[in-house]
């Protein structure tokens, strides 16, 4: 009997022991937190391909996953507040979410730019590996976190178009005095060549090349630019986009709304924004040749840069370059981070992948 009980203390004893292990090597357990209902306005209409409707798209698909406990309700540019002042909006906590591209946000940070498109920069893979891997995100977290918003990348797009012209480009002078619609960091580069670029929103673009506000137009990729309906007039298209070779987009949130949510709902819609980033690549990547072919057929002309005009070009985006680092200190950073990561990445890049002929 007193075999018996000494069994019984010690299994108890180890059964105490057991819990207490699991209970301290358990993480906490995480709070589903308070239902989410937030507005997002967005800087691009619903209907527009990929730039409109990967914003769509984040909004339903974190309310499947959260089974409904995050509605994020799509608003259209301008319902809210207008496209160019989300941002504010955003910060001051007047909208808790907006759907945008960093590159619409050099007036109020020149460096973020960068983590938007750069001109003759990386492609989709190079550019989320740098993100994520090298550097990239801690730094877009700190610039954003001065303004009290917290921003995820939420979609990417593959290249560009060099964009709509009204009369075929034979030389880099011929952009001198030119009047065209061009986004971010390229715009530098129009000036600095001697064109006169202006940041129009998509909604106005048309009209504008129509009534000759402007001479040419930058927007998007093919599939995205037959939508808009550029070529009724203007029948000059012109690839490569050397100043977006792949364009990240934003899910912008009010910082103190994010530091609210659980961390379950940070998981969620973190991991819903990752899902909308492959799902902007690969279907971005599947539009484009039949667009191209679409296109032709009605009649546009798709040149390709002469090795010249690219050259020409490539050394003006550097003088740019050379001149925001010397002006801002934040762009500084990035840049070196971004171009110390690149340099890297050459090696493998060159060594790794076939040479399509």
């Amino acid at each position: 009997m007193f075999q018996l009980s000494r069994i019984l203390v010690l299994a108890g004893a180890l059964t105490a022991c057991s819990q207490q292990t699991d209970q301290a090597q358990s993480p906490p357990e995480d709070k589903t937190g308070q239902p989410v209902n937030w507005r997002m306005s967005s800087t691009y209409p619903s209907t527009l391909l990929q730039i409109g409707t990967l914003g769509k798209r984040i909004s339903t698909e974190l309310g499947i996953i959260s089974g409904g406990a995050i509605n994020l309700k799509f608003h259209e540019p301008g319902v809210l507040v207008p496209p160019f002042e989300i941002f504010d909006a955003v910060s001051y906590g007047a909208l808790e979410a907006g759907w945008s591209t960093p590159g619409y946000w050099a007036g109020k940070e020149p460096s973020l730019q960068l983590f938007a498109s750069v001109p003759f920069g990386p492609s989709a893979p190079e550019y989320l590996a740098w993100f994520d891997f090298g550097g990239g995100k801690a730094l877009f977290d700190e610039i954003y976190h001065t303004h009290n918003i917290h921003s995820v990348i939420c979609g990417l797009t593959p290249p560009e178009a060099s964009g709509w012209f009204k009369k075929e480009i034979t030389s880099i002078d011929d952009f001198k005095g030119l009047k065209i619609r061009f986004f971010g960091l390229g715009g530098k580069v129009m000036e600095k060549i001697g064109a006169a670029p202006q940041l129009i929103a998509g909604g106005e673009i048309y009209q504008a090349l129509e009534l000759g506000t402007i001479d040419a137009t930058e927007y998007a990729m093919p599939a995205v630019d037959e939508r808009m309906g550029f070529y009724e007039v203007a029948k000059h298209y012109y690839l490569p986009g050397w100043h977006q070779q792949s364009t990240f987009f934003e899910l912008m949130i009010n910082l103190d709304a994010w530091n609210g949510l659980s961390e379950s709902q940070k998981h969620m819609i973190e991991t819903t924004c990752s899902a909308n980033v492959r799902h902007g690549v690969s279907e971005g990547e599947a539009l484009q040749a039949d667009a191209m072919s679409r296109l032709e057929e009605k009649g546009v002309q798709i040149h390709t840069w002469s090795p010249e005009i690219l050259v020409a070009l490539e050394v003006a985006w550097d003088e740019v370059a050379s001149d925001l680092q010397a002006e801002d200190p934040k762009f500084a950073r990035v840049w070196a981070s971004l171009a110390a990561f690149r340099a890297k990445y050459k090696g493998w890049a060159e060594r790794g992948y076939l040479k399509r002929k």
